[in-house]
């Protein structure tokens, strides 16, 4: 089969198209046939993991654990690609649940779907795509919309709360804006320019363009304020959160940390952090959702797997308006 292949840590062009041995399933395992992947902040940093404990997007602890299992001196996992959309190509023995022909999305633990088949565990985080989306949109939930379901419980948003989305037109913004409305708040989007369209059409009440205007100092205060890609401080957003205010970060280090644990203990406004599991029951919960017509996903650029180096190039230029997708295509079907 054809994969995308890397054996050095490194900018895009470590991402090579090779011929592979196609995977067999196991007994409790599913061979899915990739139709589509997304590129993510996670696949680019495991790509290039060669920088310092220091510049580690995550408290300083979780360094060396990552490294090892990324591998020290080369990549362990030599196939990236953990978000995928496709049809089950065979079952394992043991296999229940799926049967060939399946129209399934999910997320791989192990990498590997940046090629045209991949093997899923049964009970791993795998579920039949919804009806209502593409391949090619179904692809891209299981990275931002898990996550960001994960805040947003953790947020406990009541209805006619107002919270604000800082990095509301990235990956996980997008969904939060879209679960923030779901829960009845009025929803505040924080983003660039060129993106202000964009998260209005998610439903956000209300939009801010960061390089015009500094929310922290407009005297509007939330319920909730949720930074996606950690580019400000509890510090700084103090003031603009209401008396029982909660500030969520989705990357984080040891500062947030001891900032958690300390208002969970004095205080009536808390800083909520952490890494969000990747659980099947709470993609079942996303796939409803947007069976439901309430949650959809934006997609900037679509690359064939033969791209993938340009995809990961175009993602880390800032362009990109929603998310940056490859597909696989199987005798002209994608």
């Amino acid at each position: 089969m054809k994969a995308i292949v890397y054996t050095e840590y490194g900018p895009p062009d470590v991402l090579q198209l090779k011929e592979v041995e196609r995977p067999t399933p196991k007994d409790n395992e599913i061979l899915a046939r990739v139709y589509a992947t997304a590129v993510t902040f996670g696949q680019v940093i495991a790509r290039d993991f060669t920088f310092s404990p220091r510049k580690f997007w995550l408290p300083i602890a979780l360094w060396l654990p990552a490294r090892m299992d990324f591998g020290f001196s080369k990549p362990r996992h030599q196939i990236l690609g953990s978000e995928l959309a496709g049809e089950v190509e065979a079952v394992g023995k043991d296999v229940t649940s799926f049967k060939e022909g399946d129209q399934v999305f999910g997320f791989s633990a192990r990498f590997g779907a940046y090629a045209e088949y991949v093997c899923l565990p049964e009970d791993g985080v795998v579920a039949l795509k919804p009806d209502n989306m593409t391949y090619e949109e179904a692809a891209v939930v299981p990275h931002g919309a898990l996550t960001a379901l994960f805040f947003m419980k953790k947020a406990n948003i009541q209805s006619g709360e107002h919270v604000l989305i800082n990095g509301a037109s990235g990956g996980i913004g997008q969904f939060a804006v879209q679960l923030a409305k779901y829960s009845g708040a009025q929803v505040t989007g924080v983003c660039s320019t060129s993106k202000l369209e964009l998260v209005k059409s998610l439903g956000a009440d209300e939009v801010i363009d960061y390089t015009q205007e500094d929310f922290t100092q407009n005297g509007h205060t939330y319920d909730v304020i949720f930074d996606t890609a950690r580019v400000t401080s509890f510090s700084k957003c103090k003031n603009s959160l209401s008396h029982n205010g909660r500030y969520l970060l989705a990357v984080f280090g040891m500062r947030e940390v001891f900032q958690m644990l300390g208002t969970s203990f004095v205080g009536s406004k808390k800083v909520i952090c952490g890494l969000a599991p990747i659980r099947k029951q709470d993609l079942i919960y996303l796939k409803e959702l947007i069976q439901a017509g309430k949650l959809r996903a934006v997609i900037d650029r679509r690359y064939p797997l033969e791209q993938t180096a340009e995809a990961h190039r175009y993602f880390e230029s800032g362009q990109r308006k929603g998310y940056v997708v490859i597909t696989v295509a199987h005798n002209n079907k994608v």
